[in-house]
């Protein structure tokens, strides 16, 4: 007996109604950032297929998959990825440091994007970029068995990975808004997000909008716009979403999923006459 292509076998599955029909093949995200339009995506922490789920289903364009802040693992993100499946919702990792074998892990388990913290160098840039392509146009290497499981694209997982995974890189540091021209001359680049909170602790403010932090980030916004390259940054309400959506904002990382929790509950808590820990009245020890 033959065996069948991969394709071929993707193509009964799907119509057994045990896989999704794999009717596009350009990453939703990337498709409307080319569009100019905005995308949001929630920050996950807790490391749940539960949560991720949810938050899919609510209609969030990406999770923002946190390994560098939480203790997700590669085990609850793989899961997580799953979840995704059916949805229209691209499953991103923030890895904990730019490197090639955390960007390769990431990837290999499924991630259609990479988030790149510190990336203050041109060097670091060009590092992110080449992490996330198979050769010749990079030094990923192969190996993408769990990745075809959850992207079983008709032509092939490398080149559909090279076209649709997305390279997303960090600025939040003083030097990197120093060479920022030289950062964004990177090819490859998808997004630059700015980390409004580390870039003020770069400039000493401790997490305050000074002026010369405000000064910076409009300094990185001129940089990205004039290379046609979109710019992200935090949204921790309506509020912010729209103001910075008028700045020429379009890649937004919402609240994480404890602080919609929180949000969530203070109203009804209120209501109850219900109050919770606050560090301001009680002691720590």
């Amino acid at each position: 007996m033959r065996h069948r292509s991969a394709s071929a076998a993707v193509g009964v599955l799907a119509l057994a109604g045990l896989l999704p029909a794999q009717t596009e093949v350009e990453n939703p995200v990337k498709k409307l950032l080319r569009e100019g339009k905005t995308v949001i995506g929630q920050t996950i922490t807790i490391p749940s297929p539960d949560v991720a789920t949810q938050a899919a289903q609510l209609g969030f364009d990406f999770l923002w998959i946190e390994m560098e802040h939480s203790a997700i693992t590669l085990e609850s993100a793989r899961a997580m990825i799953l979840a995704t499946r059916g949805t229209r919702t691209a499953p991103f990792i923030r890895v904990p440091v730019n490197e090639l074998w955390t960007a390769k892990r990431a990837l290999d388990i499924g991630a259609l994007g990479v988030i790149f913290p510190f990336c203050s160098t041109p060097e670091l840039a060009r590092q992110a970029v080449a992490a996330c392509k198979y050769p010749p146009l990079g030094r990923r290497g192969s190996g993408p068995s769990l990745a075809t499981l959850r992207w079983p694209a008709p032509g092939g997982y490398p080149d559909f990975a090279d076209q649709n995974v997305m390279v997303i890189i960090i600025i939040e540091q003083k030097e990197a808004v120093e060479r920022i021209e030289e950062i964004l001359a990177t090819p490859g680049i998808d997004v630059a997000f700015i980390g409004p909170s580390d870039l003020s602790f770069s400039y000493g403010a401790r997490g305050k909008p000074t002026p010369e932090v405000n000064a910076a980030i409009a300094k990185v916004v001129a940089a990205a716009k004039s290379r046609g390259i979109p710019v992200g940054r935090t949204a921790g309400n309506a509020d912010d979403y729209a103001r910075f959506a008028k700045e020429g904002f379009q890649f937004f990382q919402g609240p994480t999923d404890l602080g919609f929790m929180a949000a969530g509950a203070r109203p009804l808590l209120q209501a109850a006459g219900k109050t919770g820990f606050d560090p301001k009245t009680r002691p720590l020890y």
